[in-house]
């Protein structure tokens, strides 16, 4: 008999079991046991007394998380549990046999977290975050959670395709929420060289991060238990570097180019790689270094300079592979020296005559080229499973099988059916995006593509019994946990993305509600073969609403209405259609306010019921898109400028000067009410700051100031005031950066 499927919020679902089954949540939990009845949050974050300090981070984005799904500020404070109060979440720090990131979570009539170490406290805020984000009401019950591998994430091929600083901060998020903990970023390919260089800008690529754009994402992946490591991938595929210094490429005699590698047995190439080396390990505080190591070549006799230099250098017994091998050793000892751990790719490890890779560097196995697993782990070196088959995700070319890899793959399958004899010593394994083809792809179709293989990679390195035994089935629980409540929907200003969804019924247990405000064009929701279907999303807190978008399928509403409600029983109509033709109805003008939102549908088109790709609902207009907009200054050496946090466009932004006293200013035209200002910080937010008004653009009014705040969106609502500018003053910075807002709106 095939297992139940889990199901998302349905109208008319029968009552819960006695004991509450085991939640839905990514990875599934390894011990449950369920209680009776539900709970609810609606106190505060309570933090023991004696572990105040060391879990304030995680308190702190636990809050922020909160506050994006539900609208709602969240009280921390400092306590004991003899003075819980019901619906309060209680974090502490207690003995228990559940590893470094493990924890134990108890569901009353509040809730409590308790771990060995902070990691483990941070993942059981997510386990609750994703309980929340499927319903108010929280399960009754008990469990204990710990992973299987202690290396659990995602790689990013930066090097041939620029992907920008706010997709790598929504993988973070994104990660964390899974209860992933690493982001291997490959920096550097032959196709380009995307980090800045003082000591060598020549190599560096046209569009590249900063560093200080880096710092800012290492800052945010280590609020979120992210371990960045980085990758400046050498002695191979290093074409940038040889396009600026052709002089250090490999050649073979009467060849006039190589393959984008340099030659190893050159003086001028260890002097520049130490210099990149020098240059980038301070930059990045984490345990590792990646240096890559892969695909050099194959063909060694065709290079006698190689073997020449590697005799010279370890006697008469070295072959010409001795030469590379000794380049890792070399490297390594720089990386060392700098308090960290070298990792590289498995497939040149091996097969010298002379020269023996130190076994202090982790290798990273993806192929079954060369030594085995098995002889790696023999070797002395730390192993992880980073086998093609299945974690690679190839742009326009090659995705995981993603029922095999739910299904039947584990993690202790290495490339080719290996095995090595104790499965501890492999740390575990990341989603691998490589970007061989950059152009067949946008980073938003990366990040639509990597959310299902990234969610099944979280369920099998976690290791813990699963829910479902299909991908079929487990596709269901994926569209009922949805993203991070803090993922950034690309449709500005869409008050519907990422809400808790809930609907009449499902057609199939992959097309469920959430698929219908995830901001992905490729996953939809499809309802029950009847008329009377609907789908209703909650905004978390009552809102003005001025426009719905409908992204049908082929099974759309022929007849519908939008109807709004504050308690998610008594509805009103909004609109009306009984001769709507499908596609995109985009319906603006509309007037209302409401916390709930639902297309109730009256008459299907034909056969099917009625499936939507996006559910999309906003807000009044927003008065300062496209106004003149002004600013105290724009940060140096960029050319970042006021307009852009008005321009409407989610992907641009404004961003001061480096002190605390800085000021962007929005001139709607004439005096306008003002109730709402939307706030969209970039990773550089202000700590402290007021929002404004004025009639004249001198004489200024206060409208809300806050000395605390923790960036993300500030959407602050209730504002009572009129004036025909509207000026963010910044007074104090929260990093040593300026200020900088992707997006400043103002509504009446």
């Amino acid at each position: 008999m095939a297992a139940p499927v889990p199901t998302q919020a349905v109208a008319g679902a029968a009552a819960a079991q006695a004991a509450n089954p085991a939640p839905m949540v990514i990875p599934a939990l390894r011990e449950w046991t369920g209680g009776e009845g539900t709970a609810r949050l609606t106190g505060r974050i309570v933090r023991d007394a004696g572990d105040a300090a060391a879990l304030a981070t995680t308190s702190a984005v636990f809050a922020d998380d909160l506050r994006a799904l539900t609208g709602q500020a969240v009280e921390q404070v400092v306590g004991q549990a003899s003075e819980l109060q019901a619906g309060d979440v209680y974090l502490d720090l207690a003995v228990s046999q559940v590893g470094a990131e493990g924890y134990n979570l108890a569901i009353t009539d509040r809730v409590q977290i308790s771990a060995p170490a902070d990691a483990g406290v941070f993942y059981g805020t997510r386990t609750v975050l994703q309980l929340l984000k499927q319903k108010a009401d929280l399960p009754r019950g008990s469990a204990k959670d710990w992973p299987t591998k202690p290396e659990r994430g995602l790689m990013v091929d930066a090097g041939r395709k620029y992907f920008t600083p706010d997709f790598f901060a929504r993988q973070i998020q994104d990660l964390a929420y899974l209860k992933m903990n690493t982001l291997h970023l490959h920096l550097t390919d032959d196709l380009g060289f995307r980090i800045e260089s003082t000591r060598h800008p020549e190599v560096v690529s046209a569009e590249h991060l900063t560093k200080r754009q880096l710092a800012d994402l290492i800052a945010l992946a280590g609020r979120y238990h992210i371990t960045v490591v980085p990758e400046i991938d050498m002695p191979g595929h290093l074409r940038p570097v040889i396009n600026a210094h052709p002089e250090l490429e490999l050649r073979a005699p009467g060849q006039p180019s190589g393959g984008g590698i340099v030659d190893v047995s050159k003086p001028e190439v260890y002097a520049f790689m130490k210099d990149l080396l020098d240059e980038y390990l301070p930059l990045f505080p984490g345990p590792y270094w990646h240096i890559g190591g892969d695909e050099y070549v194959q063909n060694t006799q065709d290079f006698p300079q190689l073997l020449q230099y590697a005799r010279a250098r370890y006697g008469a017994s070295a072959n010409a592979k001795d030469s590379y091998l000794g380049f890792l050793n070399w490297a390594n000892q720089i990386v060392r020296a700098a308090g960290k751990t070298t990792r590289a790719w498995s497939d040149g490890v091996g097969g010298g005559g002379a020269v023996t890779v130190s076994p202090d560097i982790a290798l990273e196995f993806w192929m079954n080229h060369g030594l085995t697993a098995q002889q790696h782990v023999t070797n002395g070196h730390a192993l992880s499973n980073q086998s093609w088959d299945p974690t690679y995700y190839i742009l326009g070319h090659g995705r995981p099988d993603l029922t095999w890899t739910y299904e039947t793959w584990d993690p202790d399958w290495f490339q080719g059916g290996q095995r090595i004899s104790d499965p501890t010593r492999n740390r575990g394994s990341n989603l691998h995006v490589w970007c061989d083809f950059p152009n067949t792809e946008t980073e938003d179709q990366v990040a639509a593509g990597i959310k299902q293989p990234l969610r099944v990679l979280s369920q099998q390195l976690w290791g813990s019994p699963k829910l479902v035994p299909t991908w079929e089935q487990f596709r269901s629980v994926i569209g009922a946990v949805g993203r991070n409540p803090q993922w950034a929907p690309r449709q500005v200003g869409n008050l519907a993305a990422g809400r808790p969804v809930t609907v009449s019924s499902v057609e199939t247990p992959d097309l469920v509600g959430p698929y219908a405000v995830d901001s992905d064009p490729t996953s939809r929701w499809a309802s029950g073969l009847s008329d009377n279907q609907w789908i209703q999303v909650d905004l978390g807190s009552v809102r003005s609403v001025s426009g719905v978008r409908l992204s049908w399928d082929p099974a759309y509403g022929k007849a519908y209405e939008i109807q709004l409600s504050n308690d998610g029983t008594t509805w009103r109509k909004i609109y009306a259609t009984s001769s709507s033709d499908g596609g995109i109805d985009d319906l603006t003008g509309l007037t209302g306010a409401g916390r709930y939102v639902r297309m109730q549908g009256i008459a299907r088109a034909n056969q099917w019921g009625y499936s939507l790709w996006e559910f999309e609902v906003y807000g009044g207009t927003d008065l300062a898109l496209g106004k003149p907009t002004t600013a105290s200054s724009v940060e140096p050496t960029t050319t970042w400028e006021g307009r852009f946090a008005t321009d409407g466009d989610g992907a641009t932004r404004w961003s001061s000067g480096y002190d605390d006293t800085g000021w962007l200013q929005v001139d709607l035209g004439s005096v306008q009410p003002v109730n709402r200002v939307r706030l969209a910080w970039e990773l550089s937010y202000a700590r402290a700051y007021q929002v404004q008004v004025s009639n004249d653009g001198t004489n200024w009014t206060s409208l809300y100031s806050n000395s605390a705040a923790d960036g993300g969106l500030d959407d602050l609502t209730g504002l009572a005031g009129s004036g025909r500018y509207v000026r963010m003053l910044g007074t104090a910075r929260a990093t040593q950066w300026g200020y900088s807002l992707w997006s400043f709106e103002v509504y009446s």
